[in-house]
């Protein structure tokens, strides 16, 4: 979108994005990184972000469902993509045709897969166990038929057996501990095919818990556009997103007037009120009104007002007055306003921040050239 037009700018660094994954690489290291790149990329935009991690080695890539891998297989023609909600019904010729790989999270699918594979075999896919966070995957009795079943894996080559962690954004949880150790657990019940079969555990929070949960392949997500894994530590990561919203107004009033709908901020002394051209519409969601601070060159000011569907407002009055006028910017995400604190202001995760950014956005895409 032409920038004139637009309510606001969002920056992606494609630069801090693959510095991001050395740093979680390094941190997994001999283990392998891949990423996970679903709901379009944590709402970064899959066709730059995917081919962008290519470039400094990432070559397993984890998708939600099988449309966004077909997206992800259009850029990335020999990627490995792995597809997190499993096999759908009746997909399997597309799976097969575009190269997808199911994380088969039940019998049936494995069942299903395995069919299919005796006359298009042998056929790839990931196998997730459900060790705690009680979502997708096989649970024990499921372990224990497998196991009495095996010829059901004999047209089926099993990449990995996975699971997820539920609280590794909580380092003391002992939920940790606990998957850690059903995992194990788990392993010594399947089939003897899979005994030695690679493991992947980690997310982006779980790479921070140490070697024990690396096993052989991580598969970092929110970590790789900037949000911090490491829960109460200080973030590790590069900053990746930048969001500036374009002022359209600037007012100065007198104490005791009102501030948008419900009237539930009052100024108390004389101010300076500038509107801004974002709202929940952009995903600048709607519990970010009276909470959340933005910031004009790394001055933060507050949010006063309910965010409205297109604009929200911000007190302006300790700024100078050149530095906001009509046509500036302010930062809403980024540099003085982190990504985990706009999270922590609305009572959510940073993930939900990223992929409810709207489309009414000029976007640039700084390339690492760029830099």
């Amino acid at each position: 979108m032409d920038p004139r037009l637009a309510g606001a700018h969002l920056t992606i660094d494609l630069g801090a994005l693959q510095e991001n994954y050395r740093i979680l690489q390094n941190e997994t290291a001999p283990a392998r990184c891949g990423a996970s790149v679903k709901a379009n990329a944590y709402g970064l935009g899959i066709e730059k972000v995917a081919p962008a991690l290519a470039e400094v080695g990432c070559t397993e890539f984890f998708v939600a469902l099988p449309g966004e891998g077909l997206t992800l297989r259009n850029c990335l023609p020999e990627a490995t993509i792995y597809v997190l909600s499993g096999l759908m019904v009746n997909a399997e010729p597309a799976y097969l045709e575009h190269h997808l790989f199911p994380v088969l999270n039940t019998l049936d699918e494995l069942r299903s897969w395995s069919d299919y594979a005796r006359d298009h075999g042998p056929l790839r896919a990931a196998i997730h166990l459900d060790t705690g966070i009680t979502r997708l995957g096989f649970l024990e009795q499921e372990i224990h038929d497998l196991a009495a079943e095996p010829s059901l894996l004999d047209n089926l080559k099993i990449d990995y057996v996975m699971s997820h962690l539920a609280c590794a954004d909580d380092p003391d949880h002992p939920l940790n501990k606990q998957q850690l150790d059903c995992l194990h657990y788990f392993k010594t019940l399947l089939p003897a095919a899979l005994q030695d079969t690679p493991v992947s555990f980690a997310n982006s929070a779980g790479i921070f818990l140490g070697p024990d949960f690396h096993f052989d392949l991580a598969r970092p997500g929110i970590a790789l556009f900037g949000g911090n894994p490491t829960g109460r530590a200080p973030n590790p990561m590069r900053e990746v997103v930048q969001l500036q919203g374009k002022i359209l107004q600037v007012q100065d009033v007198d104490s005791q007037f009102h501030v948008g709908y419900g009237a539930t901020y009052r100024t108390e002394d004389v101010s300076r009120i500038a509107t801004v051209s974002v709202g929940y519409a952009d995903g600048y969601i709607r519990a970010l009104g009276n909470k959340a601070e933005c910031a004009i060159k790394n001055n933060k000011v507050p949010v006063i007002g309910r965010v409205s569907m297109d604009i929200i407002t911000i007190d302006v009055s300790n700024i100078p007055q050149h530095e906001c006028v009509a046509g500036s910017f302010v930062d809403l995400i980024g540099g003085a306003v982190p990504l985990d604190e706009v999270a922590a202001h609305a009572n959510t995760i940073p993930y939900e921040i990223l992929t409810s950014l709207g489309n009414r956005y000029s976007r640039e895409y700084l390339e690492p050239a760029d830099k």
